[in-house]
């Protein structure tokens, strides 16, 4: 019995002395640049849901994951990277995810002073609208001359993005200005200067679709190849280094037939996400799990993303059994009404300390400053002196509140739960319904990983002799019409 017909997915494609290998399937160059079996990539999850343990299972099957920074102690985020470094050594590929704070720049410095003191050599971009100076000195420092001509980075950069103006900022050389600030500060070389003209930001830039976290909602089927046909376009009027940036795409990747579309499409690698939540490894609760091991491709729905409550930016979530998203969405509402708590009629402000808070807005707010009294400081004071950032910081703290009971799995307020989700994760539990995959417990990362790669080459196989076999075609049909081969 075939792969197919154990997972009970798809009719068994017929008989046939040819397997085109999964190894096949999409970019070599990425399976070279970054040493690995397949074009495939487990993303960063937010607080450590991509864990540790999560990174290092990737790693020893020999694929790539990046360890989910956002909301993790610096602390704890060097305690990981000596972990991973002690148990893969040097020659297992991993990365570590940098998230943009545009509001505290100061936690993107932080965090790649620790990337270059530990040598991590690949960051996964995540939330960047523009250049930072953090994330272009990552890029920029260490880059030599290539023995042959070229310039080598020795720091890989995988850019999430979905919107073409950030990608056109990924698929060019660094800014300028930023070189020279940098230059002028010492905290890059003249070397690593004039040589960053010759590389772009990323090497990677995956698109991201209708993920689950924050979303633009974007269709696969139009992002890719607008990203893709952008990519082209640079590369053959502007930065010809643009060429070799690979596009990859995330956001409803969940079954071997969403693979297989991606690398249709010609997707140089694939990367999910929100289904690697439901697995042993995955840094959440045993409760969130079990919430999302009974998801469906309509269980989820589009809320405020807390961290950008004041502009209006969007985040996937789950929604079967919580009141988180209709809550969420009513605070939001109430950002865009009012000017302060002050202004908020009694009922209202009752319902929100009792229900969503449970606790009053004085006990929020003393939570909430002491926080930005270490982390921002000037954020306090403004908040002091402007009554409706005031009411919008106190509202964000539901945001953080939510976030941390799912990840504690809180027995109190499981309806507040905030677990960020997209529905290729309904797709997946229903193909795994009733196999041995069904519970989360059974579930591992890179088997996943293995079940979606081999599933879509079989699909890939499956098309190709179908196309053989029809009348007037004729040549081998027993390769991926668009990869170049394993490395």
């Amino acid at each position: 019995m075939n792969h197919m017909e154990q997972e009970g997915t798809i009719t068994a494609a017929p008989p046939t002395a040819r397997r085109l290998p999964p190894e096949y399937l999409g970019s070599a160059e990425f399976r070279g640049d970054h040493g690995v079996r397949y074009a495939y990539v487990a993303g960063s999850m937010y607080k450590g849901t991509a864990s540790q343990a999560m990174v290092a299972r990737m790693a020893k099957a020999g694929l790539l994951a990046y360890f989910g920074t956002g909301g993790v102690r610096t602390e704890r985020v060097e305690e990981v990277i000596r972990n991973l470094n002690g148990a893969l050594g040097p020659d297992r590929a991993y990365g570590m995810n940098l998230l943009s704070a545009p509001g505290a720049p100061h936690k993107e410095e932080e965090m790649v002073d620790l990337l270059l003191a530990h040598r991590v050599p690949r960051l996964e971009a995540a939330s960047f609208i523009q250049m930072s100076p953090a994330l272009v000195r990552y890029r920029v420092t260490g880059l030599t001359r290539a023995p042959h001509g070229g310039v080598t980075a020795p720091h890989k950069v995988l850019a999430k993005v979905s919107r073409p103006e950030t990608a056109e900022a990924f698929l060019s050389p660094p800014p300028a200005g930023i070189v020279r600030d940098l230059l002028r500060a010492g905290r890059v070389t003249a070397e690593e200067a004039e040589l960053s003209t010759h590389i772009t930001m990323a090497d990677d830039i995956c698109a991201e679709a209708d993920s689950g976290g924050h979303t633009d909602q974007r269709p696969m089927v139009t992002l890719l190849p607008d990203i893709a046909r952008l990519r082209d376009r640079m590369a053959a009027e502007t930065v010809p280094r643009a060429a070799s940036v690979r596009i990859g795409v995330a956001g409803g990747i969940g079954t071997p037939e969403a693979v297989a579309a991606a690398f249709m499409m010609n997707a140089d690698f694939v990367l999910t996400g929100s289904i690697n939540q439901c697995t042993v490894e995955a840094g959440t609760s045993d409760a969130v799990k079990d919430m999302l091991q009974q998801a469906g491709v309509q269980d989820t729905a589009i809320v405020p993303a807390g961290d950008m409550l004041e502009i209006g930016a969007k985040a996937q979530v789950l929604r079967k059994g919580l009141l988180f998203p209709t809550r969420a969405n009513k605070l939001y509402e109430l950002t865009l009404r009012h000017d302060s708590l002050e202004d908020l009629d009694e009922r209202t402000a009752r319902q929100i300390q009792t229900k969503y808070f449970h606790r009053s807005f004085e006990e929020v707010w003393e939570e909430t400053s002491e926080y930005l009294r270490k982390s921002d400081p000037d954020q306090l004071v403004a908040a002091e002196h402007d009554p409706k950032l005031r009411m919008i910081l106190t509202f964000k703290w539901y945001f953080v509140h939510s976030s941390r009971l799912a990840m504690n799995g809180s027995a109190e307020q499981r309806v507040d739960y905030q677990i960020a989700c997209g529905p290729s994760l309904g797709a997946l539990n229903s193909m795994l319904r009733g196999t041995s995959r069904e519970s989360w417990r059974a579930r591992h990362v890179d088997e996943l990983a293995e079940l979606l790669m081999d599933g879509a080459a079989e699909l890939w196989q499956r098309r190709l002799d179908e196309t053989a076999a029809l009348p007037g075609v004729s040549g081998p049909a027993s390769a991926h019409p668009a990869t170049e081969g394993p490395p």
